[in-house]
């Protein structure tokens, strides 16, 4: 989780580094991320496992009609219950009894050990199921709040598809196309997620070049160096991922947005910044962006700078916005 908490320690970004850096072996880490956003809604702190049972199983049920493979191990009594139980009342006490003997402790676990926030309370011992903490329910209130669903659903078919296709990770690569995020393999393109979802909790939901608040669906997918490069068959890979901003649409195209202009040296440090935060986060697209960067820091600062110097001497013009809020990273 290289520096991704230095600056802004603020409960979502607490919340994101949960989602996005911390290690999964199976995917219910996600369902009782996007669980504990359902049950928050009703102001209720206490939530027995019954209660907890009924949207975690649905979610894992929904993803495992679309995915089948949600776990690292080879077989789960859990998932199986999943996979074949319809009864709705036996499979909450299936979840009950298999769901949650480890999801629940792991949760706040970021890099072996647990962040200093807690959205929930385990009151397991004392034979009740979880309390959902004060964190949780002021992290609700914050503006960045609305986005945090979608980047938990990113996350999850990001990891999902990884599994699923069974691939090692240097066999990974994701791209953009459109504004999805596929991954080719064998001349096989497989659709994963929006990319706008997946990109948005590496920047903590602001805008890369001026850290205004963004909502996912209102923001501009930008290519830092711009997309007109591939008009000069340079042979840079300008849709690759380690390229690939989320802006606001002032910044991206108002009257003085960054346009086909290339943005700042200064810049170049924020997007060599917010890459790092992939790499430091797990597959896919960690891999992805060491394949196409480099293996090392050294050498994806190389492939940085010598991108940003071809795309200065063909394109000339440079932009920085007039106006940025406290940085973000």
């Amino acid at each position: 989780m290289p520096d991704f908490l230095d600056q802004q320690r603020t409960l979502e970004n607490y919340w994101r580094a949960v989602i996005l850096f911390g290690q999964n072996v199976a995917s219910y880490k996600f369902a009782l991320a996007k669980s504990l956003i359902d049950l928050s809604a009703a102001g209720q702190a206490v939530i027995s496992l019954e209660a907890l049972a009924d949207p975690f199983s649905r979610h894992i049920v929904d993803h495992l009609a679309k995915a089948p493979k949600q776990a690292t191990s080879a077989s789960s009594r859990f998932l199986d219950a999943c996979r074949t139980v319809t009864d709705r009342d036996k499979l909450i006490g299936a979840t009950v009894k298999l769901g949650f003997n480890n999801v629940i402790d792991a949760f706040h676990v970021v890099n072996r050990g647990d962040i200093p926030v807690r959205f929930f309370v385990d009151e397991r011992s004392s034979g009740g199921g979880i309390r959902l903490t004060d964190e949780l329910f002021r992290l609700r209130e914050h503006v960045q709040f609305v986005n945090l669903p979608h980047e938990v659903e990113a996350r999850w078919r990001l990891v999902e598809t990884a599994w699923q296709l069974e691939m090692s990770r240097n066999a990974l690569a994701v791209d953009v196309d459109g504004l999805e995020l596929v991954v080719t393999r064998s001349g096989r393109r497989t659709s994963l997620t929006g990319c706008r979802d997946a990109l948005n909790g590496y920047q903590k939901g602001k805008c890369f070049y001026c850290f205004c608040d963004i909502e996912i669906h209102r923001a501009d997918v930008d290519h830092f160096l711009p997309h007109t490069l591939k008009q000069l068959n340079l042979g840079l890979p300008v849709d690759g991922v380690w390229n690939l901003v989320l802006t606001c649409r002032d910044c991206n195209r108002g009257v003085d947005g960054k346009s086909s202009r290339v943005p700042r040296r200064r810049l170049l440090e924020r997007l060599d910044t917010r890459n790092e935060f992939f790499i430091g986060s797990h597959h896919p697209l960690r891999e992805t962006l060491l394949a196409q960067t480099g293996q090392t820091r050294v050498e994806r600062t190389q492939f940085l700078n010598g991108a940003y110097d071809t795309a200065w001497q063909y394109l000339i013009h440079t932009w920085q916005p007039e106006f940025e809020h406290a940085p973000a990273f």
